[in-house]
């Protein structure tokens, strides 16, 4: 373990291997079927959670991790020879994942936690704690790798295209009958990170049109820029990424190495199977 251990949680949505490679742990959101608790990624995946949810027509609940699971990693960190802990949670304006590992922090009296709201979501928190650990790997100081993980996170960019507005409804965060009337209409809304929280950007008709035009507004918001960190991020809906890759690499430029990542559970119940996005961060 380095000298400064980087924790974060699952909603940065950081593919497992990638998440080793660097040194980062992911403490789990908690995923809830009834009385069926999951921990996210690593006990349920979006093939297993769909399939329940189509089958059932029940929509599970998710949960922050506790406090104690934020010191039980707090404390494996410590055993394993940190002396630093940088924690980079989601953001506080859709979880109280923040809460929670300030709370656990505070169960450390002495020790040098610092908890981060990274005021971003899924791969845009995870490319901040990548920032961070790539930091700390070349020998950066507490304060220089948060500085890296904030100037990621001010450059980090995302655009969803929703395939079916059927998990919304489900889940309360839209009207029943607003999504039927948008699946009627064949609306594929656009989703982009703001304020700390996905927000609908804009509705398009059909799934052709919302891909090209998340890729559309994805080249403005680049604004013509070299791009740092790019990825491909879906919700159970592999084939239909790779699809829309071709489209992100022939509008971006996009740098040789591209992260495939299926949005963890703890987000991709509210965007629904289907979902594609790009996420990147463009160079300085």
């Amino acid at each position: 373990m380095p000298p400064i251990a980087i924790i974060t949680d699952t909603d940065a949505s950081l593919p497992l291997d990638l998440a080793r490679k660097h040194n980062i742990v992911q403490v789990p959101i908690t995923i809830q079927f009834g009385d069926d608790s999951y921990r996210d990624v690593y006990d349920i995946d979006n093939p297993a959670i769909f399939s329940r949810i189509d089958k059932s027509g029940k929509f599970p609940t998710t949960a922050a991790p506790s406090p104690g699971q934020f010191a039980e990693a707090f404390k494996s960190a410590f055993e394993a020879g940190a002396g630093s802990i940088l924690c980079f949670n989601v953001s506080s304006e859709v979880s109280a994942t923040f809460s929670s590992a300030r709370a656990a922090a505070e169960m450390f009296p002495g020790q040098d936690i610092r908890v981060i709201d990274t005021r971003n979501l899924s791969l845009g928190q995870g490319f901040m704690a990548l920032a961070a650990a790539e930091a700390v790997a070349g020998g950066a100081s507490v304060e220089e790798a948060i500085a890296a993980a904030e100037d990621t996170g001010k450059r980090a960019h995302l655009f969803a295209s929703l395939a079916t507005l059927k998990y919304l409804a489900m889940s309360g965060r839209v009207g029943h009958l607003a999504a039927g009337l948008a699946g009627l209409m064949d609306v594929k809304p656009i989703l982009t990170v703001k304020d700390g929280k996905l927000q609908m950007l804009e509705r398009v008709r059909t799934q052709s049109k919302s891909w090209a035009r998340a890729v559309e507004v994805a080249n403005e918001a680049n604004g013509g820029n070299r791009i740092q960190r790019l990825a491909i991020l879906h919700v159970n809906a592999l084939e239909a990424a790779r699809q829309f890759e071709g489209l992100v690499r022939a509008a971006l430029p996009c740098p040789a190495d591209i992260v495939y990542a299926d949005m963890n559970p703890g987000l991709s119940i509210h965007s629904g199977s289907g979902m594609v996005a790009v996420t990147f961060v463009t160079a300085k």
